[in-house]
């Protein structure tokens, strides 16, 4: 005892070496990116201790081991026949494809990547910014006959979210079904609050407790997603969170952004997908009926595809979909990002793009809030410029919204960030609308938004100070701990 007492921190350093090169051999069995495999190598081995923490929380790869298992939900049989009911013929797919040109690579790309089928009978209202989505919410909430559903990264009980938790507190005195999963790093509600929504029977359920739980390990990786099911016949969808932030009565900063209220098919979509995670939470024996799934006849027949990504699927299916509706731009893309640090496909596949005379036109926040973030996506912003891509720094406040808009009949909504984290570590969902008048309705979107930028000059940016550049570069190191 008194040559480990006297050798003590040699002892540590044997052993963390002996765990370092174990999961050294681990990241080369794995063929990881080079240069991610490079990093957490050089990592491990230069930084005792500290490159095992940061290995362990951010470097393993959830994807092929599954954090959760989906079977229990997709193997039931109500869901396999509702999945059975969403496939089109020959003739109506034909039909889509026609409207799409190339872009129509996507939708047997979802399928392939995730069994995410193509829908058609949809009728779809575009909201911007958090004082519609919420007068639109509340109202279906009210009216709801039999169950809600909520999944988000964001809750908190402040006035806005206390006005939403209060009223789901009331629907379920009503005997309306309400279930609730959340993320426990991105919400916050107080014990009080809990309590009222236990006490009216309000189902809540945090996604991956990061406190004294067997998850710890996998605390870098957060539910993203902001997903609302009312009756099987409503659903919710795109970046705006529950909290006074995106509210602008509330809000001291401006909040520009973006979702999605759907009535149709889709709805069917997100209500499986809500059911997986409800699963993975709530540890209850799930068995779903078909009341959860009520037919639809929309006016409206608007295809879409609800395409879902995190580390319990196989492919980077929404950064896949980005990809490939970038690199098959005829005419132009409008991007609108509140993070941008991408990984070097989409780098590429906006430069070609650009570079091949194609419209590429980015907005990104000038001011983001999160000065980290903000440093890295500037680091970004030169080799696109140099590309001809042309990006604009919104200044009214701060954008939020995640959309891109390809040619003027594909459009994408959702929680996925133009970041390294939405495209690998987090949870996300986004809608593919495949559609010329929502593209119509996004673009008129984007080009208000522009009226609220500055364009970025090549020339000028380039004259950043030396000491901007590095802590830029300092910044995009750390892109992946974001």
């Amino acid at each position: 005892m008194e040559f480990v007492r006297n050798h003590i921190w040699q002892i540590l350093i044997v052993l963390n070496y002996i765990i370092a090169l174990s999961a050294v051999a681990t990241i080369l069995h794995k063929k990881l990116n080079p240069t991610k495999a490079l990093s957490y190598i050089i990592g491990l081995l230069a930084l005792p201790f500290l490159g095992l923490i940061v290995y362990y929380l951010f470097g393993q790869e959830y994807r092929k081991t599954k954090i959760f298992n989906r079977k229990n939900v997709l193997n039931q049989s109500v869901v396999k026949k509702i999945q059975d009911t969403l496939e089109l013929d020959t003739k109506t797919i034909s039909a889509v494809e026609d409207l799409l040109d190339q872009k129509s690579k996507l939708i047997p790309l979802l399928y392939n990547n995730e069994k995410s089928k193509l829908t058609i009978n949809n009728d779809v209202t575009l909201i911007k910014n958090g004082d519609a989505k919420f007068k639109l919410l509340f109202k279906d909430v009210k009216e709801a006959k039999h169950h809600i559903h909520l999944e988000y990264f964001v809750i908190k009980d402040d006035e806005i979210g206390s006005k939403l938790l209060n009223l789901l507190c009331k629907k379920a005195n009503e005997g309306i079904e309400v279930r609730m999963a959340i993320d426990d790093v991105g919400s916050s509600i107080s014990s009080k609050m809990k309590q009222k929504l236990q006490d009216s029977g309000v189902k809540m359920k945090p996604f991956m407790p990061v406190l004294f739980s067997k998850f710890t390990g996998k605390m870098n990786y957060r539910d993203h997603r902001k997903i609302v099911v009312i009756d099987g016949a409503i659903g919710y969808v795109g970046g705006i969170n529950v909290s006074d932030n995106y509210v602008n009565a509330n809000n001291k900063r401006y909040w520009r952004d973006t979702h999605m209220r759907i009535v149709g098919e889709a709805v069917k979509s997100l209500q499986i997908l809500f059911f997986t995670t409800w699963d993975f939470v709530s540890n209850e024996e799930l068995k779903i009926s078909k009341i959860y799934f009520p037919e639809h006849n929309c006016k409206e027949n608007i295809p879409l595809q609800i395409a879902a990504s995190g580390p319990d699927t196989d492919w980077s299916n929404i950064m896949e979909a980005i990809f490939v509706a970038i690199t098959n731009a005829e005419n132009h893309v409008y991007i609108t990002t509140p993070y941008f640090i991408p990984n070097s496909e989409i780098v590429t596949a906006l430069q070609v793009t650009a570079r091949s005379n194609i419209k590429v036109k980015i907005i990104v926040p000038k001011t983001s809030d999160s000065w980290i973030a903000e440093h890295a996506t500037n680091s970004y912003l030169e080799m696109l410029l140099e590309a001809g891509v042309e990006v604009y720094t919104y200044t009214k406040g701060f954008i939020h919204a995640k959309t891109m808009v390809v040619d003027g009949v594909f459009s994408t909504i959702g929680t996925t960030n133009m970041d390294y984290r939405s495209f690998n570590i987090n949870f996300e969902v986004n809608a593919l609308i495949y559609n010329e008048g929502i593209s119509a309705q996004l673009t008129k979107f984007f080009n208000d938004d522009l009226n609220d930028c500055e364009q970025l000059d090549l020339k000028s940016w380039q004259k950043r100070s030396r000491q901007t550049k590095l802590i830029e570069a300092i910044a995009r190191l750390m892109a992946p701990l974001l």
